[in-house]
């Protein structure tokens, strides 16, 4: 009887498993899948072509907003990866007054809705008169990927090793050149997971970019939810298959990379 109650269980639970991934991973299967859609229209499967991946690049508008997510997303990811890595760091090691309260102000980006924030962020740029455009989605883009990068390096800085950054400093190195030489390295991977995350909330923000972004200015996902009224045509689907398999092969690179720099610790 436990023979058989373990084999129910087993299948069970492998089902549910198989259940679940097939939940997560059908409707992006099915967007690869039409974007080799004979079917201008999109909404049945008619054939199978890769033409669409060639006119994608005749589709001036879809690769102007393609080029001013990239843009956004690289430099808001540069940006706010700086800032949070040296807030968290400053947060860490260093007291001064107001500290606690910072460290709970930091979640309120994390957890507060995207369109409070888009409103938010709006009323700001209104009050100091910022012009709408590319640069006040990117300083918004900068401002709600910080708190994840700092909340991403603070979790390597509670596992971070003390012995090390003492060692340094008992041979002589400054503070400067403990931190870029012991500190930094060794939180590679909560830098690089904080990147990562900056990078892809960036990439797919519709919200907050909605509030933002200004008249004339356009972003791929605003792109796509400009022209879900009219029907997504196969070229957008070949533009986010491109993306999502240039996302897979930077994750795994990234996944493979901490994995080997975790190993050595």
């Amino acid at each position: 009887m436990r023979k058989i109650r373990r084999k129910k269980h087993f299948y069970l639970r492998n089902l549910f498993i198989i259940l679940v991934f097939v939940f997560l991973f059908l409707p992006i299967a099915v967007l690869v899948l039409y974007s080799f859609n004979t079917s201008k229209m999109n909404i049945l499967f008619e054939g199978f072509t890769v033409e669409w991946y060639a006119k994608l690049f005749e589709n001036a508008n879809l690769i102007d907003a393609f080029k001013n997510t990239i843009i956004i997303a690289v430099i808001s990811t540069i940006v706010s990866t700086i800032l949070g890595t040296l807030s968290a760091i400053g947060l860490k090691k260093y007291n001064f007054p107001g500290k606690g309260f910072i460290d709970k102000l930091i979640y309120i980006p994390i957890v507060m809705p995207e369109i409070v924030l888009g409103i938010a962020l709006l009323s700001g740029f209104t009050l100091v008169k910022l012009k709408l455009g590319l640069f006040s989605v990117l300083l918004s883009h900068i401002a709600f990927s910080v708190p994840f990068v700092i909340t991403s390096v603070r979790s390597s800085l509670d596992t971070l090793p003390k012995d090390f950054e003492e060692a340094a400093e008992d041979l002589g190195a400054g503070k400067f050149k403990t931190l870029f030489y012991v500190t930094l390295p060794l939180l590679k991977p909560g830098i690089v997971s904080g990147a990562l995350l900056a990078f892809t909330l960036s990439l797919d923000d519709v919200i907050i970019s909605f509030f933002t972004a200004g008249p004339g200015t356009n972003t791929l996902p605003l792109y796509i939810y400009s022209v879900i009224k009219t029907g997504i045509t196969p070229d957008v689907n070949a533009l986010t298959t491109l993306m999502l398999v240039a996302t897979s092969v930077i994750l795994t690179v990234s996944a493979l990379y901490q994995t080997r720099k975790l190993r050595k610790l």
